[in-house]
Formats: structure tokens, C-alpha cells, sequence
């Protein structure tokens, strides 16, 4: 087959977000385009570098007497995404990246604005499901994680030149229903006539 451009996509957030989050359970997508269940949440804007998928796979060689490889096995595999949210004043970012049990938010009042409170503390965060939604054009791809969980949280930077920013890790767990640690729908966009 040969080369063709159309082929070639970037990598572009939808308009009504990029990344969205659910509890574990809450129905999953099944294609690239349907509307999602309405328990997904979007967290806002996510930073410039968008979102890093990293799938690792560790492996050991098996040799024989004499030295030769006879077999390489697979001891480890994993699926990593990661990206900055930026929504600092987000209710949904900060219960995801903080845990929801840790983040109080109360509403505007004629004295106050939103008011939020936030338990910094050694709590392991829950998991829950991820949809990553991408767009070039009229193609899309959605990737759906239904058992995702923050592992990381980058440093916090509070100055004049920087965003207040979270630089998140997500792990996404292999699923016993999906088979899969997350599942990938790619649509080129382009029906029949």
C-alpha cells in the first residue's frame, strides 16, 4: 500500500474536554463518537504537551549452555498516560487529583466566592475510569481506561511565571471484563456515501 497523508493524524483535546473521569462501574464507551454516560466528568483545560501514553514491557533472555538466547519472556507490562491539568479552581480536578473525600467545595455566597478545601494527606486515591478524548478534523480516538488510578502528582509550582498546575500519572489496570488495561476506538471519520 502506498504512503497516504490522510493517514496521518495529530492530536488535538475536544471542545467539551479531553479528559474525563467516572467511578469504576459507570457505563462504558463503545465506539469512538456515541455520547458518553453522563456520570463522566470533564476536568477542564489540560497544559500544552496534551496526553503521553506509555505502554512498558519488561522482558528477561533465557539462554543456553554457551551463551545463546533460547527465549525471551515477558515479566512485566504496564500502561501509563499522563498530562497537566490546569483547571486549578476546578472542583473535579481538585477531587481527582486529591481524592474527592479530600476536597470540601462550598458555593459562592454574597461574601465569598467558591470556596474549596483541600486535605493534603498520605490517603491512596481510588480508582476510577478515564476516558482520553482525541481529535484531528473529523477523525477521533477514544481511549477508555474503566480502571484508572493516579499514581504520581508532580511537583506544584506557585510563582509569577508559572500555572498552578498538576502533573498527574494515571496506572491503568488491567480489566477482567475488557480483558485489556484500556481500549482504544479510532474513527478515520469518514462514512460511506
Amino acid at each position: 500500500m502506498a504512503n497516504n497523508s490522510a493517514n496521518v493524524l495529530a492530536g488535538k483535546p475536544l471542545a467539551t474536554g479531553g479528559v474525563l473521569v467516572a467511578p469504576t462501574g459507570t457505563a462504558a464507551p463503545t465506539d469512538a463518537t456515541t455520547a458518553l454516560n453522563a456520570s463522566f466528568k470533564a476536568l477542564g483545560y489540560v497544559g500544552e504537551d496534551g496526553l503521553t501514553e506509555a505502554a512498558e514491557r519488561s522482558t528477561d533472555k533465557i539462554k543456553a549452555w554457551g551463551g545463546d538466547v533460547v527465549k525471551v519472556v515477558q515479566t512485566d507490562y504496564a500502561v501509563t498516560y499522563s498530562f497537566t491539568l490546569i483547571e486549578t479552581l476546578n472542583a473535579d480536578v481538585l477531587k481527582t487529583v486529591y481524592g474527592a473525600d479530600n476536597v470540601t467545595t462550598t458555593a459562592a455566597t454574597a461574601s465569598t466566592g467558591t470556596l474549596h478545601a483541600v486535605k493534603l494527606n498520605s490517603e491512596t486515591l481510588p480508582r476510577q475510569a478515564f476516558v482520553f478524548e482525541v481529535k484531528d478534523g473529523d477523525a477521533r480516538i477514544r481511549i477508555y481506561v474503566p480502571q484508572g488510578q493516579i499514581t504520581e502528582v508532580g511537583e506544584v509550582t506557585y510563582s509569577d511565571e508559572d500555572l498552578v498546575a498538576y502533573e498527574v500519572t494515571v496506572e491503568a489496570f488491567r480489566d477482567a471484563d475488557l480483558d485489556a488495561n484500556a481500549l482504544k476506538y479510532i474513527d478515520d471519520g469518514k462514512p460511506t456515501a
